[in-house]
C-alpha cells in the first residue's frame, strides 16, 4: 500500500493507493571482495588489463579440497604493486601472440582460507610444506602478493604444460624438467608453454618457486610484510 497526497480545493487530503511492488533482484553482495577493496585497498587484476582472464579454482569445487571455500568471490585482487606487474606480464604475453591470455587460478588468499588447506592436506609436515606455507607464518598469498596462473587461448582453452594446478608431485617441479623430458613425463611443447609463461612473468618482474610452475611471487614474504598488513 503507498500513501500519498493529493491537492484537491487547495485542501489536503490523505488517499491511499494499491499498488504492486515490482519485483528487484538485488545482488548479493560479497563481504570478503568489499573487504579486499574497502579495508585491504586490493585491485581487481582486470581493471588494469581486462585481457587478463580469471577463473578462481577456490571458488568451486574444481581444486584439491573438492570445496568452494571462496563462495561469492570470483574476481582476482591483488596489491596494487603486484596487480601492475601482473598487467604488464599480460601486454607482454600480447605482444608475443595476441590470441593468448593470462588466465589466474588464485591471487590473493586469506589466512582463514590458508588454514583450511593446511588442515586438509593430510602429508608429513616436512612434504606440507612444500606445497602450502603455514599459516602461522603467512604466505606471500595472504599479502596480495603473489598469483597461481596459466596461459589460455582466446576461447578460453588452456595452454599444457604436463600438470594441472595443484598438483603434488615431482612432475610439477620447474628445476626438473630436464629429467622429466627425459623420461618422457613431459613433452617438448609442455615444457614450451611453461618457459612461455616464465617468460613473461619474470620479465614483469616476478619470481618463480621451485616445485610449481604455476605460482609467481611479485616480491619476498619478508618484503610483503614489512610493506602490507596481512588479509586474514
Amino acid at each position: 500500500m503507498r500513501c500519498y497526497y493529493s491537492n484537491l480545493k487547495n485542501k489536503k487530503e490523505l488517499t491511499t493507493e494499491i499498488v504492486e511492488s515490482p519485483v528487484i533482484e538485488t545482488p548479493i553482495a560479497c563481504t570478503l571482495e568489499d573487504s579486499l577493496k574497502a579495508y585491504y585497498q586490493l585491485v581487481n587484476v582486470q581493471d588494469l588489463n581486462p585481457e587478463i582472464h580469471v577463473r578462481l579454482r577456490y571458488s568451486g569445487r574444481n581444486n584439491f579440497l573438492k570445496t568452494d571455500i571462496y563462495d561469492c568471490l570470483s574476481n582476482a585482487y591483488l596489491t596494487p604493486f603486484a596487480a601492475e606487474k601482473l598487467a604488464a606480464a599480460q601486454r607482454l604475453l600480447t605482444d608475443k601472440d595476441s590470441t593468448l591470455h593470462l588466465l589466474v587460478w588464485d591471487a590473493v588468499r586469506p589466512r582463514s582460507i590458508q588454514w583450511k588447506m593446511w588442515n586438509m592436506l593430510k602429508m608429513p609436515l616436512a612434504e606440507k610444506v612444500r606445497y602450502v606455507s603455514n599459516p602461522r607464518n603467512g604466505s606471500v598469498h595472504n599479502y596480495g602478493c603473489a598469483v597461481d596462473l596459466t596461459i589460455c587461448n582466446e576461447h578460453g582453452d588452456v595452454l599444457d604444460m604436463g600438470t594441472d594446478f595443484d598438483y603434488f608431485g615431482s612432475a610439477a617441479n620447474i628445476h626438473s624438467e630436464g629429467s622429466l623430458l627425459n623420461t618422457g613425463t613431459l613433452n617438448y611443447i609442455q615444457v614450451d608453454n611453461r618457459k612461455l609463461l616464465r617468460k613473461v612473468m619474470k620479465e614483469a618482474g616476478f619470481t618463480t618457486i621451485t616445485s610449481e610452475w604455476w605460482h609467481f611471487n611479485a616480491m619476498s614474504r619478508n618484503a610483503a610484510a614489512a610493506k602490507y598488513a596481512i588479509v586474514e
